[in-house]
């Protein structure tokens, strides 16, 4: 059976990536993203609803987003969604998380800047390798 795992997300972060190393010196980054979906209700109404999603860079896409990005900076992630689970330390309780593995990631200019016309910073591939994938759209190839 084939399978697919592939996760596109544009948001804010919710907090200051926070970069650790692992025992071996690999750098690895959290960060939160806010992700905003607006919508009409039958009724006309506007509304508004977040969804906050836990993300993991690896190697140098940590560094460097440890480095340029900062609570509430735009940002635009292509990853993978990976399931964790564990057991509390304190509780002994099992928990588990489902987090986006970024693989991924482009600057975007946060709005009302003076270069908020469109993707912002460079475009940098969380692998290392070639980031052509991630070219910014042209308004006309945006179906809505």
């Amino acid at each position: 059976m084939a399978s697919y795992n592939k996760v596109i997300l544009m948001g804010n972060l919710t907090r200051d990536p926070e970069l650790r190393y692992t025992a071996t010196g690999t750098a690895v980054a959290k960060l939160g993203l806010a992700v905003n979906r607006r919508y009409k209700t039958a009724a006309g109404e506007q509304r508004e609803e977040t969804t906050f999603v836990d993300c993991t860079a690896w190697a140098r896409a940590a560094e460097v987003l440890c480095e340029y990005k900062r609570k509430g900076d735009p940002l635009l992630i292509d990853g993978r969604l990976q399931y964790s689970t564990w057991e509390d330390r304190e509780t002994g309780q099992k928990r588990s998380k489902l987090e986006v593995v970024i693989e991924n990631f482009q600057f975007l200019s946060r709005a009302g800047s003076a270069d908020s016309g469109g993707y912002g910073g460079g475009s940098r591939p969380a692998s290392g390798g070639r980031s052509d994938d991630m070219e910014p759209l042209a308004d006309d190839d945006i179906p809505f």
